[in-house]
């Protein structure tokens, strides 16, 4: 249905009684602000879409600094602390790494040149380096196995030596092949046809269905260390969940629907003997056919720990049983303000309250690399009096917002989930907010804004495999491609009892 627009009110229309043009009047102005809170909305949505189509993805505003006028009695949004600036100094070439292999060419003074003088002494030498460049080249190993003639006991059977050419059944893809396969689709965020492309260009043609085939049944076979990992990381003292969307092309359907990826990480420290130990970081990916809350429910059915997520509704049925403890994300707190201030053409309310969370992020940052017992320290000393201070500013502040507009959904997120975003303070394992996971999740959209979407079930599940498998090893400061070769060459032979030695965890 089409709305007409509202006809000029001219004074001929105005009520001539007293409370008639009174009624009038505040009628006049109910509707005047209903629109501006729709306008507010538009505005909003208008520069959300802009910013993610063209915004960068910093959450930084220009003059962030600057200290706004409050009311006195309404606690004053903190300055920043200064942070001084070193003097500017020429930088010269970055040393190269000492670990890279080393090939050394010797200079000297051709015999023509030595002809010139009567007498050299050399006296020493100089050294510089350049960094070379060697273009990965395809290289084919025959496997030779020998064969026997056996007798034992008078009966007679052929032996033949066993080998492993390839970690799959009928391929001539080896381990290292495969693993460099993993990496450019998984890592990289190569499409299969450009790795055909690149493959062509180095002698071999591998079409993409062969390329498809090999990705899907490594991660198959990998799939077998996922039951381990999945033990480990529901022991971990702090865990984190978050989605994210994975378009899934199926067969017989014209375009692409949406399904998830769920992500958990589970990470943090525990006192062993009086000393904090790292619970060895582990991130797990789950295929879902939704978004529904079921799917965490399953996952962290038998988890008990602290949880730190958004607030998304779905996961309210995960503390209702007292296993699991809420821990808020302030990063999702600080975006609704960020996307309002970055908006404004001055400093406002949502400005003010980004500077709030600012120094809280400043005592973060102050005790990062400390155990838990200092980070508690500091949060129960400095973090708690600023917490106070900023829920006083909310609840002045919130009073006369258009209950609709974006910065009152702001103030309300922030209002209704306070207990959740402040129990961080109670606990240095703890961390503000749930960047940590978001970390994990990144590569997965680089990913999808190259390979655009998973051409099955099997292919979705196969990457949830390979993006924790990945995801993890780094965690763990272990190499993502010299891992998969190794792992994907035992594999096949290793004892089943055994498969979680070969975890990419740190030991």
């Amino acid at each position: 249905m089409m709305h007409m627009p509202p006809t000029a009110v001219t004074v001929a229309d105005l009520p001539v009684e007293p409370d008639a043009l009174q009624a009038f009047a505040l009628e006049q102005n109910r509707l005047a602000r209903v629109l501006w809170e729709q306008l507010e909305i538009l505005q909003h949505q208008i520069a959300q879409l802009n910013r993610a189509r063209f915004g960068v993805s910093s959450e930084r505003l220009a003059g962030q600094a600057e200290l706004f006028d409050a009311a006195t009695d309404i606690p004053v949004p903190p300055v920043p602390d200064a942070v001084p600036v070193a003097g500017h100094t020429r930088k010269g070439r970055p040393a190269l790494p000492k670990e890279l292999p080393r090939t050394c060419i010797e200079y000297d003074l051709s015999d023509e040149q030595k002809m010139t003088f009567d007498t050299l002494e050399r006296i020493g030498e100089e050294h510089s380096e350049t960094l070379h460049y060697e273009p990965s080249r395809l290289t084919v190993i025959e496997h030779i196995r020998f064969k026997y003639v056996a007798k034992k006991d008078g009966e007679s059977t052929i032996v033949t030596a066993s080998a492993q050419p390839s970690p799959l059944p009928k391929s001539n893809a080896s381990a290292s092949l495969l693993a460099n396969v993993l990496v450019n689709t998984y890592v990289d965020h190569l499409p299969l046809n450009r790795q055909e492309m690149r493959y062509a260009r180095r002698g071999v043609y591998l079409p993409r269905a062969t390329l498809c085939e090999w990705k899907l049944a490594s991660a198959e076979l990998l799939s077998v260390l996922l039951p381990g990992l999945r033990t480990h990381q529901l022991k971990a003292p702090r865990m984190h969940v978050d989605d994210t969307t994975l378009p899934l092309l199926e067969r017989g359907r014209p375009s692409t629907r949406t399904a998830r990826l769920w992500g958990y990480l589970g990470a943090g420290q525990r006192k062993e003997n009086g000393v904090w130990v790292d619970h060895s970081p582990a991130v797990v990916f789950e295929f879902a056919e939704s978004r529904a809350g079921a799917h965490p429910l399953l996952y962290l059915n038998k988890y008990q720990g602290y949880l730190q997520a958004d607030a998304y509704s779905g996961h309210a049925a995960l503390y209702e049983r007292g296993d699991i403890i809420e821990v808020g994300c302030w990063a999702h707190c600080r975006r609704r303000f960020f996307e309002i201030a970055k908006a404004q053409k001055g400093p406002g309310l949502a400005a003010q309250a980004l500077q709030w969370i600012a120094r809280l992020y400043a005592i973060e940052s102050r005790v990062k690399d400390q155990t838990p017992d200092i980070k508690l320290a500091a949060r129960q000393a400095e973090a708690l009096p600023v917490l106070a201070q900023f829920r006083q500013w909310l609840d002045e502040n919130v009073i006369g917002l258009l209950p609709q507009a974006p910065l009152a959904k702001a103030f309300g997120y922030a209002l209704r989930h306070w207990d959740a975003l402040i129990r961080y303070t109670g606990n240095g394992v703890l961390l503000p907010d749930n960047n940590a996971l978001e970390r994990q999740i990144r590569p997965i959209a680089l990913g999808r804004s190259n390979w655009m979407f998973a051409g099955s079930p099997r292919g979705a599940r196969a990457a949830a495999t390979m993006y924790l498998l990945i995801g993890t090893a780094p965690l763990n400061g272990i190499e993502p491609y010299a891992w998969l070769e190794r792992t994907l060459e035992q594999l096949p032979s290793y004892p089943v009892n055994r498969v979680h030695e070969l975890l990419p965890l740190a030991r």
